[in-house]
């Protein structure tokens, strides 16, 4: 019975895992078609209203959809079945509370938000996304009821619409404002009509699996009360909406400062302003793709840890955390380090219509960054298997302060300007990324040796950077097309960089194992 839920429970964090990287992938498909639809400018519009949207989204729904799932699957465990109704009810009039304060600050504050990144242009775009925080509102509540109810596919099948649905929607949505002539600004906020209609209808298919999955049954138990339940909710919400949010918030005041700066100290029009912001927008969505590649790992890596530690198997636990860092560093590095070689001629392929030498120079230093951000993300996870959950906390609170006052200087010089954006971001990620391993060490029984798990990854992605950068600036002298020319150093790239990986033996099975058919991979590749 204890293998039947150990295995399913893993079978949902696969499903889950699954579900999040075909949002990220679809949201990378929708990402550079708009941006290249809308042009710099619009891209900033774009950003700048989503960022006060993911902003008040993450304060508002971050914790309570956990909270929830841990309440409900605790009652349905114990056979409580109007404890979990009662939970779930306490839990939706929370989310439509929260997403109406939200709604209403969108709405009604479109312009002072607006302000506030110093973009006026943003505010259609603010008020365009009001209601989704009410739809995400409730979706999360039945979202985490599912999960709580065991069920996964659900929220996996949702979030996969509600992507699919601002692709399709928010794509001809840009593209028709445009042609009509009506400006960047509102072909942004037609873009995001289609983030506003998918919330809606993932709203309509989880209303639809609550209705058919609810139980039928009349249980005998007695609730707590509505308060006591709520305290509850607040006490577990409360630390992870502070550590879900972080990034949220800091982005968000990073963006005003930037852009302050720009303006204030350096004088740039508003136009100018949105261009240069927008290149910038254009990169940092080809930087999140290595962190997005990191989700099914580090989805796998606190259970498996946390059994480990629980049945006080100190051999699984070094192993399943030495293998984790060394399949993030196998993975992020060459992703990372691919990116600061290829950034101009990526730049230039994807968004065609930009300023792809900015755009390449702002792509390089985020590339880099990318190595600490999916490095942050898997310490988190060990972290937080160790039951030390404020470390990741405390750590991105001191990277955040550090790059918000870094950019604020660094942006007000003229040699400087945007390009204190990804600066900012890669001293913010690398500070992290060091505290959080200074703590992995401190914390664990059985210290991982970082130059032994980083050392051969690192020196591999090294060489394979130089000499897939160098390819591609020979490629270049002979060949007019930019995708050809990036075609054939990235084939160059990962040929090179397997042929390291088998020779240096990087590999081992442990890290395989960690992975979906990990063991016959190894037995395909003959790794012991």
């Amino acid at each position: 019975m204890a293998e039947t839920k150990k295995q399913s429970f893993f079978g949902g964090a696969a499903v889950l895992a699954a579900g999040i990287a075909m949002v990220k992938l679809i949201g990378a498909v929708f990402a550079i078609p708009l941006f290249n639809i809308l042009g710099d400018a619009g891209a900033a519009d774009f950003n700048n209203a989503y960022n006060i949207y993911a902003t008040l989204l993450m304060v508002s729904t971050a914790g309570l959809p956990v909270a929830l799932s841990k309440l409900v699957s605790e009652a349905n465990t114990l056979g409580r079945g109007n404890q979990a109704r009662r939970t779930f009810r306490v839990s939706f009039t929370a989310f439509v509370t929260l997403g109406v304060l939200s709604f209403l600050v969108m709405w009604f504050g479109d312009g002072w938000c607006a302000g506030l990144l110093h973009n006026p242009n943003a505010a259609l775009g603010i008020r365009v996304l009001a209601p989704a925080v009410v739809c995400v509102g409730c979706l999360s509540a039945f979202r985490g009821y599912a999960q709580g109810s065991f069920r996964m596919t659900p929220t996996a099948v949702s979030q996969i619409l509600e992507a699919l649905c601002k692709l399709f929607i928010g794509l001809a949505l840009a593209r028709r404002l445009m042609r009509a002539g009506l400006g960047a600004s509102v072909a942004a906020a037609g873009a995001i009509g289609g983030v506003t209609a998918g919330t809606i209808l993932a709203l309509v298919y989880m209303s639809g699996d609550y209705l058919l999955h609810r139980p039928t049954s009349r249980a005998t138990d007695r609730p707590e009360p509505g308060r006591a339940i709520l305290r509850r909710l607040v006490a577990i919400a409360v630390p992870i909406t502070v550590s879900s949010s972080m990034v949220s918030v800091i982005t968000l005041v990073d963006t005003s400062l930037v852009q302050g700066q720009l303006q204030n100290a350096l004088g740039y029009t508003l136009d100018e302003t949105r261009r240069l912001y927008g290149t910038y927008a254009a990169a940092m969505k080809l930087y999140n793709l290595p962190a997005s590649l990191m989700v099914a790992l580090t989805a796998s890596v606190i259970p498996s840890l946390s059994s480990a530690l629980a049945a006080r198997n100190r051999a699984q636990a070094a192993r399943v955390m030495n293998a984790s860092l060394r399949v993030t560093g196998l993975v992020a590095f060459p992703m990372g380090l691919g990116l600061w070689a290829l950034a101009e001629p990526i730049i230039h392929m994807c968004y065609p219509r930009y300023d792809y030498a900015l755009g390449g120079e702002l792509l390089g230093v985020l590339g880099v960054a990318s190595l600490f951000v999916c490095l942050t993300l898997i310490s988190n996870s060990i972290l937080q298997a160790h039951n030390a959950v404020k470390v990741p906390i405390l750590s991105m609170l001191l990277g955040g302060a550090v790059k918000i006052a870094l950019n604020y200087r660094l942006a007000a010089i003229p040699s400087v300007n945007i390009h204190a954006a990804p600066i900012g971001t890669l001293v913010c990620f690398a500070l992290s990324t060091a505290v959080n391993l200074f703590f992995v060490r401190l914390i664990a029984r059985d210290k991982p040796s970082y130059l032994a798990l980083f050392a051969k990854p690192l020196a591999a992605s090294l060489v394979m950077a130089f000499c897939t950068r160098a390819a591609c600036l020979l490629a270049q002298r002979f060949i007019g097309s930019t995708v050809v020319c990036v075609a054939l150093s990235l084939l160059l790239a990962v040929a090179l960089y397997g042929a390291l990986t088998v020779r240096l033996r990087i590999l081992t099975r442990d890290d395989l194992a960690l992975l979906p058919k990990g063991d016959k991979l190894a037995r395909l590749l003959k790794i012991k």
